[in-house]
């Protein structure tokens, strides 16, 4: 007799892990999480948190927003993305990034109800572990996951009690591995991965000083320090990153991943920050230090019968672009209503294939681009000649040599403007962050041919309706003029159907429907009068059918089906279409 029984177990309390506990409490369905450690992350590793992710968040509750946007750096200090030789030294150039350019905070406030900000993992984790243990979440700390043995009936895992070093065991309908970039899950079910592990080493420094005279004027997230002699690795030269303004920092220095990774004491690390920082005097409390490796690897199927895959467990990568956490809780966002809809016999097994084949062309998708975003430091090094030598002297010179009036020094200031300019890609690379459209069997096209990209696809993000893509956020006003996101109106863990005043019979239809099928389905009549009014237009211009059309969204807000126009027979076109979905 196994010593726990839940409906879902959860190897893991990261962003992926408690994200998705608290999902599927949520959705009323039991689960139990466990951590081999006796409490949650001790370093801020992720923090950039996008626009899709405060949508997942939002979905869960405004209370949770409300404490995201409580604990983060706003989003208006995070973008003066500053390069220079050091802190205290000579800066380079900047970019605005994050959405704080004007022209992309423009796309930004267009695109969604919330906003960008920047949580350090040590505030985030908290916030969504409680969620799911007051929701209804059993959560397990000092547990560590062993082994499991998957059957045609679920998942029996042996798991060790750290405290008492006894083994238990836990007997789950489905197993959810989120257990980070070395997941022993995915190791035991030999699930398939394409790329390298530990393609270069950095270490992480993590301390407190008051650096407020050097940045305070200049406020970022990211200071990049190209600096002569400075040790070449990781991610660009040294960067020094913000935790909390402007005392508390993380060092991210590079080592040769060809040698030992080396033991970085207080000594170590001091040097290293006056470096950095340029303060030869500066003095730090050093918080803690630790050594990691570069990684360039995603899983091809994320699955494997009643065994799931999720977040670092899936896709390992530099933390280039913000993407890490983001796409581990939009992993959690994409599975947890299809686990639940399955669990509650409102679907068939066969929905769940769709988690692999939309999430994993995702997971190559950010892997890449973060691997890529730290080749395009390259072209910055070349226009300050700091390539393809150790000399410091010529170094120093060939940096010092743009300050000169002459047409090669005005062509190496060019060259050196574009190649800041291009880093776009890694620091406000909207598109990336909110583009994901999905093709599966849990979206219907009927034939519609999905929609050109007509800006950069990575920059911009472009918002449609064609099944597969989330719904576009426009405001809709209430009788009493407070506004609603659509994506306010989606999502809560149901099926929604939005339509005008002349698609009345879709409602209807999904009423009657969703009585059918023993699924809930969430209908809006939109227009003047109705519950929400269009003041604007702006949903009219968004929602790609006419009046009397009818757009359906997931639980996940995706659209998974449109029609423009009304249909002979509502009730049925619904009904083919859900099952379908639902794998009935």
């Amino acid at each position: 007799m196994p010593d726990i029984t839940t409906e879902v177990l959860i190897i893991g309390t990261g962003p992926a892990g408690s994200t998705s506990a608290a999902l599927l409490s949520s959705y009323g369905v039991d689960n139990v999480v466990i951590n081999r450690y006796h409490w949650l992350a001790n370093t801020p590793r992720a923090h950039i948190t996008n626009q899709r992710t405060m949508e997942v968040l939002r979905d869960l509750g405004r209370e949770v927003e409300d404490e995201v946007y409580l604990n983060a750096m706003d989003q208006s200090l995070m973008g003066e993305n500053v390069f220079c030789e050091s802190l205290a030294g000579e800066e380079i150039g900047r970019m605005k990034s994050w959405g704080t350019h004007p022209l992309s905070k423009a796309e930004h406030l267009l695109s969604s109800p919330t906003f960008m900000n920047d949580l350090p993992q040590t505030f985030m984790e908290p916030i969504l572990f409680k969620t799911a243990c007051k929701r209804g979440t059993r959560a397990r700390m000092s547990t560590e996951y062993i082994s499991h043995l998957q059957d045609d009936e679920g998942v029996t895992t042996t798991c060790l009690d750290r405290l008492t070093g006894k083994e238990l065991t836990i007997r789950s309908k489905y197993l959810i591995g989120a257990d980070g970039g070395k997941s022993l899950v995915a190791e035991n079910e030999d699930l398939p991965f394409e790329g390298n592990m530990g393609v270069g080493g950095s270490m992480n420094i993590y301390f407190r000083a008051d650096l407020s005279k050097y940045v305070a004027h200049r406020p970022s997230v990211l200071y990049w320090v190209m600096q002569p002699g400075a040790n070449v690795g990781g991610i660009g030269m040294g960067l020094v990153r913000c935790i909390r303004p402007w005392n508390e920092w993380l060092i991210v220095w590079g080592y040769d991943i060809n040698e030992p990774a080396p033991e970085v004491d207080e000594a170590m690390a001091t040097d290293v920050a006056r470096q950095l920082v340029g303060d030869p005097e500066l003095e730090i409390d050093l918080i803690s230090a630790n050594t990691w490796t570069v990684n360039d690897t995603y899983a091809t199927e994320m699955s494997k019968g009643r065994v799931f895959i999720m977040g670092d467990a899936a896709h390992r990568h530099p933390p280039s672009n913000g993407l890490g956490s983001n796409t581990s809780i939009q992993d959690a966002f994409n599975l947890a209503w299809k686990m639940a809809a399955v669990v509650k016999g409102e679907a068939g097994e066969a929905l769940l294939d769709s988690y692999t084949v939309e999430r994993a062309p995702v997971a190559k998708q950010i892997v890449t681009r973060a691997n890529q975003s730290i080749a395009e430091f390259g072209p910055i090094f070349e226009a300050l000649g700091m390539t393809g030598g150790t000399e410091i002297e010529q170094i120093k010179a060939n940096m010092d040599a743009r300050c000169d009036a002459t047409p090669d020094a005005e062509e190496q200031r060019d060259a050196l403007n574009t190649a800041i300019a291009f880093k776009k890609y890694e620091f406000d690379a909207h598109g990336v962050e909110m583009n994901q459209r999905y093709t599966s069997n849990a979206t219907v096209t009927d034939g519609q041919i999905e929609p050109d990209f007509a800006l950069d696809a990575d920059l911009h993000y472009q918002p449609t309706t064609w099944p597969g893509a989330r719904i576009p956020h426009a405001w809709l006003f209430d009788e009493d003029g407070a506004k609603h996101s659509t994506l306010d109106l989606a999502g809560g863990g149901v099926f929604t159907i939005f339509t005008g005043l002349g698609g009345r019979t879709w409602a209807d239809a999904a009423r009657d429907v969703g009585e059918k099928l023993g699924i809930k389905i969430r209908a809006h009549v939109i227009g003047p009068r109705q519950q929400y009014v269009d003041h604007t237009g702006d949903w009219a211009r968004a929602r790609e059918v006419g009046d009397a059309g009818c757009i359906l969204t997931r639980p996940d807000q995706h659209v998974c089906w449109r029609k423009d126009g009304t249909a002979e027979d509502p009730v049925l076109e619904l009904t083919r279409v859900l099952t379908a979905i639902l794998a009935r």
